[in-house]
This record gives C-alpha cells, sequence and structure tokens, in this order.
C-alpha cells in the first residue's frame, strides 16, 4: 500500500509566522506531529511519503503515486482541506482524515471517503482491520482516552527537518480547567494523561540523533496541568539530560498562568531549557474571567504573574480575548494599557469566536446568537456570533487594540520592557547558521532601511547593545516578530 500522507497549507496568520520565517531562509514553523505519529501506527509493510503544503504545493504525480491520502488538520486548514479532497477525489484516491478540525466538525466532511476521529491510538487500528478485510466504514469514533505510555514515536525520516524553524514533542494530551470558550477539554479530557520521564528523554535523545540544534516546541495545551509529576519525574530527568548533552535545545510550551505560583516549577523549567511560554490571559476583567470560566486567573495580579515567570528567564507569550458579554466598553483601552505594562512582545489579541461542542457554543446556540462556522482564524476580524456590545463597537474596538499594540512605537517600547526585566538562566551561546546571519542582515534592510519603523529599529539595536548586550539575538528576533504581526494586522 502506497500512503500519502498530506498536511494541508495554513493561510497567513498571527501564528503562522509566515513573514518572520523569510527572514531565516525558513519554510514553516514544526513539522506535522500529528501525521508523523500516525505514520508510525500505521503497517509496516506500508510505502509512506509525507507531503507538507507549508512547504511545496501538491502535484498530480503525488496522487497518481497514492493507494490511499491521510489528511490531518486543524480549523485554519479547512480551505486547503477541501482543495486536498476535491483534488484526490478527481484522481480516483480515497481520504482518510483524523485530527482536531475533523473530531469537532464530522458533520462537515461527507467529501472525505473515511473519518478517523478523536484519538488514532485508538481508532486507527479499527480503520486499518476493516480496510485489510475489504469493508472500511465512513467513520471511527471513541469515548475513550489513548495510554499515551503506548503511543509511539514520530517518524521524523519522513519530513524534510531543514525546512522548519522549530521541532516538536508532545509530553500530556488534556486540560485540567474547562473555559466556556475552549474546546480542549472536549477534545482530549480534564484529567491530564502523560507519557513517562523515559519516553521524554528518549524522544529528545531522537531528536538530537538527527542531528537537531536549537527549539523544541511541546506542544501540550497545557503543559503544567499534572504539576505533581512535572515536578517529581519529569523536569528532573530533562534537566540531568539536558546537562548530560550540553543543552543542545531551548524549549517553547504553553501553559497556565498558576505556573507563576510555584518557584520549584519554574527553577526547574529554566534549568531544563525553557525560554518561552504561552499563556492564555484572555482578558483583566474580573468580570469577563467569571463569565467565561477562566477561574486560575481570577483573584490574582495578572502583571506580577507575568514578570515572576519572565523574572526566571521565561519570556512569556500571551492570547487576549475581546467580545464577551461582560466586557465593558472601556476594554479596548484596558487591554491596550495592560498590555503595554506587562512587556508581553508577542500579544495575539483576537476577537471571541465560537467553537463547535463548548459550553459557550451551547449557550448561544440556546440565545439564538449563532451566525456561522468558525472560520478558524480568530484574528481575521470575522464574528460567528452576535455580541452584545454590538459587532460594530468591538470591530472597531478590536481594530484599535492591533493598531495600536503593534504600532512600532508601542511594541518596540514593550520589547524595550521586556528586555530591561527578562533574566535568563542561561544564555545560549549563539551557533553560527547562515540562517541566523540572513536574519541580521535582512532585519537591518527590510527594518532598519525600507521599514517605517527603522528609527525605532536602530534605537532598540543600540540600547541592546549597550544595555543587554547578551540579548541581542533576542532582540533581533522580537524586531523580526513586530514586523511579521504588522502584516498580518495590516497596521
Amino acid at each position: 500500500m502506497n500512503a500519502l500522507l498530506i498536511y494541508p497549507e495554513y493561510p497567513d496568520t498571527f501564528w503562522g509566522f509566515k513573514h518572520a520565517l523569510k527572514f531565516i531562509l525558513k519554510k514553516a514553523n514544526v513539522p506535522p506531529l500529528g501525521l508523523l505519529t500516525v505514520a508510525a501506527l500505521l503497517p509496516k509493510d506500508w510505502t509512506l511519503r509525507l507531503k507538507d503544503l507549508n512547504l511545496k504545493k501538491i502535484r498530480e504525480k503525488d496522487i497518481a503515486w497514492a493507494d490511499l491520502v491521510l489528511i490531518s488538520a486543524m480549523d485554519a486548514q479547512r480551505p486547503s482541506v477541501k482543495q486536498i479532497a476535491d483534488f484526490c477525489r478527481k484522481h480516483g484516491v480515497k481520504t482518510v482524515a483524523g485530527g482536531p478540525l475533523f473530531s469537532a466538525n464530522p458533520q462537515d466532511f461527507p467529501y472525505i471517503d473515511h473519518l478517523v476521529l478523536n484519538e488514532a491510538e485508538i481508532t486507527l487500528p479499527l480503520f486499518l482491520s476493516d480496510l485489510e478485510r475489504g469493508c472500511p466504514q465512513h467513520i471511527y469514533t471513541t469515548d475513550q482516552w489513548a495510554d499515551l505510555t503506548k503511543s509511539p514515536r514520530p517518524r521524523w525520516e519522513l519530513a524534510d527537518l531543514n525546512k522548519y524553524s522549530s521541532m516538536n514533542l508532545q509530553y500530556s494530551r488534556g486540560c485540567p480547567y474547562d473555559c466556556d470558550f475552549c474546546d480542549i477539554s472536549q477534545l482530549y479530557g480534564r484529567a491530564p494523561r502523560t507519557k513517562g520521564p523515559v519516553q521524554v528523554t528518549g524522544e529528545l535523545e531522537e531528536i538530537y540523533k538527527i542531528g537537531w540544534r536549537g527549539g523544541v516546541f511541546i506542544v501540550d495545551d497545557n503543559f503544567v496541568g499534572n504539576k505533581a509529576r512535572l515536578k517529581s519525574e519529569v523536569l528532573p530527568q530533562m534537566v540531568a539530560w539536558m546537562d548530560e548533552h550540553k543543552h543542545p535545545f531551548t524549549f517553547i510550551t504553553q501553559a497556565s498562568i498558576e505556573m507563576a505560583d510555584d518557584d520549584e516549577l519554574l527553577s526547574l523549567m529554566a534549568r531544563a531549557g525553557f525560554d518561552q511560554v504561552f499563556v492564555g490571559i484572555e482578558t483583566p476583567d474580573e468580570n469577563s474571567l467569571r463569565e467565561c470560566g477562566k477561574f486560575q486567573n481570577r483573584n490574582r495580579d495578572l502583571i506580577a504573574s507575568v514578570k515572576k515567570i519572565q523574572s526566571y528567564g521565561i519570556q512569556v507569550h500571551a492570547g487576549f480575548i475581546v467580545g464577551f458579554d461582560s466586557d465593558p466598553k472601556s476594554i479596548f483601552e484596558t487591554q491596550i494599557r495592560f498590555i503595554q505594562q506587562s512587556g508581553i512582545a508577542t500579544a495575539m489579541v483576537s476577537l471571541l469566536n465560537v467553537l463547535p461542542k463548548t459550553q459557550l457554543y451551547w449557550r448561544l446556540k440556546g440565545q439564538n446568537r449563532l451566525t456561522k462556522a468558525f472560520s478558524g482564524d480568530n484574528t481575521d476580524f470575522s464574528l460567528n456570533f452576535i455580541p452584545k456590545m454590538g459587532p460594530e463597537p468591538l470591530l472597531e474596538g478590536y481594530r484599535r487594540i492591533v493598531k495600536t499594540v503593534y504600532s512600532p512605537r508601542n511594541y518596540y517600547q514593550r520589547v524595550r520592557t521586556f528586555l530591561r526585566e527578562y533574566r535568563p538562566v542561561r544564555v545560549q551561546k549563539p551557533r553560527f547558521s547562515f540562517s541566523r546571519l540572513a536574519a541580521l542582515a535582512g532585519s537591518m534592510v527590510v527594518l532598519g532601511v525600507w521599514g517605517r519603523e527603522r528609527f525605532q529599529y536602530w534605537g532598540l539595536i543600540f540600547w541592546t547593545l549597550f544595555k543587554q548586550p547578551k540579548l541581542f539575538p533576542t532582540a533581533i528576533t522580537l524586531t523580526i516578530y513586530g514586523y511579521h504581526f504588522r502584516k498580518v494586522f495590516n497596521c
């Protein structure tokens, strides 16, 4: 059996970093970890090929080679999925699809031949068994959760790793919280399931042996969901492994804000090489936090929590949302003020959008306030529900936020605030590479000569060289991020 694994194209979004990747001569952020893990679950006698459409467009000869096409996707990739399916149907090749997009919206994909939903460790073997007997069904689903200690290592040899800016790894699935706008607890459960420490270091060893050096994204939706196991088993093993291998990686992950309350956890993460974390702050408004069930963020000084995390050398990226029913008219200025004071350079400000089957979805459906399906991009200025404050005031306020916080003056001011307070535990020695050299040269020309931010750019460069010279590579990276964000938001 010739199986072609296709990862659909991402549109130009906040997290796609399309405009930033050009500076470092890379095509995409991370390899398609889900598909590479699925590849390890397929029969050993199958011939496999991976096609990431974020690297290269699909061709007729790719489809002609395949007996079967497997697709995995997230919401933002929906348009590309339809194109792939049409292309396969035109050439008479059957499609098999799984992943978050399909598991949350199976009714939207009658044109996919076989839907293998939920967690592939459970449902894929059922499909493969039926396929072998010549009677594959249209849909496979389960209400069971996979045992991650039995999840296989990804088939990295199928990917062209030189085209990616970072590698990735999964440690856990599930989140103990149940925010009403989020679908993670529906997709993966509220009891975090984890891999063992030997599994984690084994995957790190494999990434190390294939020659990777640099960033590794631990893709968990909430890395600190099971803090007890992290502190007692996993992080100590990671610290020991990183020390033994002379710190070949830096780590970025996603976590909830209460990590700021645990000094032992922060210290272990910093020692293990974590230098970035994405945190869902959502809103500084207490009433809106109560409305959406974001209880872990309530009754705390959120800015102090951010600065506490950053004091351990872990840069905080954060998500913010406007559009809650409880949002006052002043929420837009409040968000701007919070973001500027926090020193969070990478602030993803989004409009509230309603994901299928979330608590928010059922509440607004009952109020007859849903208007259309979620586009998959919560920064594209689209709404799929009727907001309490009205669509026009919300959209106008949202535009004001993004145009303000990503204007060169405010963005560079925020970067300087961050660099002034940032104290990394271990400053990585820059490894020479053409991509790093290209990033420096490209930023000097595109931002320092052509860009309207050129005065702020050179001001930051010279300030960093004199005040925080060890953080010069970080400063260059953040200038490039700012350029990408301004392109995405057209500001």
